[in-house]
């Protein structure tokens, strides 16, 4: 690549870190930006996908909005990776509960990646893909939860392609063990693979949709959920 932003990307080559945090929101990754990081420098505004680079506790970090569903995370991921030198990337998300066990707060660190969407057929692939996050961040972000007394659950969840099923699987997928139901972390499981780089999805359960519960706020969930923001840093 040049030394010239990508169609959705405005930084320069140099500009991101190795490590990036991936919030569906923009403004999630301001507040972190604000919050926990130190020498701060904006470099995308494109879309109002805001993407910043600063230190956390001498490490240099970026953190990056994807925006919602396999589609948008996809085409982020992909030039971070492809583009960018970006070795790993950790989605820090919200999600429904799927299983009775599964608690508002409590974090999803998705091991693996059920999915409904059609990305692994780019691929090409003579069957179907499992798509699943890197064993090290994995292990590092559960040593964390136990450090910081959280509760964790890991194990598969389904990225679903749209929000409204009117299908309605959910009790599908549950009654096969599936933690928690989300929108991106199947595409980018997909595209750290086939890039040979890494992935973690960390996820803060907000509701359960197959009970109707919403148990965070909307302001929660742009402002706060901060064990999910630790870890994710602390990987």
């Amino acid at each position: 690549m040049s030394n010239t932003p990508t169609p959705h990307i405005g930084a320069q080559k140099g500009e991101i870190a190795s490590k990036v945090l991936l919030p569906g929101d923009p403004l999630r990754a301001k507040f972190i930006a604000e919050n926990y990081l130190t020498d701060v420098k904006c470099y995308n505004e494109i879309r109002n996908m805001l993407g910043f680079t600063g230190l956390y506790k001498g490490e240099r970090v970026s953190v990056q909005g994807s925006g919602m569903g396999v589609s948008s995370v996809g085409i982020y991921c992909y030039e971070l990776y492809n583009f960018y030198d970006v070795e790993s990337i950790i989605r820090i998300g919200t999600a429904g509960a799927l299983m009775e066990n599964v608690k508002p707060r409590d974090i999803v660190i998705a091991q693996g990646a059920c999915h409904d969407c059609n990305c692994d057929r780019q691929y090409r692939l003579p069957g179907t893909y499992a798509p699943i996050a890197d064993f090290g961040l994995i292990r590092k972000a559960v040593e964390l939860t136990e450090a910081k007394n959280i509760t964790c659950h890991v194990g598969n969840v389904l990225t679903g392609e749209v929000y409204y099923d009117a299908s309605g699987s959910l009790a599908d997928w549950s009654r096969m063990g599936v933690l928690a139901v989300e929108m991106e972390s199947a595409a980018l499981y997909m595209t750290a693979a086939h890039a040979g780089k890494k992935a973690l999805c960390i996820l803060t359960v907000t509701n359960n949709p197959l009970t109707g519960s919403e148990d965070v706020t909307p302001e929660e969930r742009e402002k706060s959920l901060t064990d999910m923001i630790e870890i994710a840093l602390g990987v």
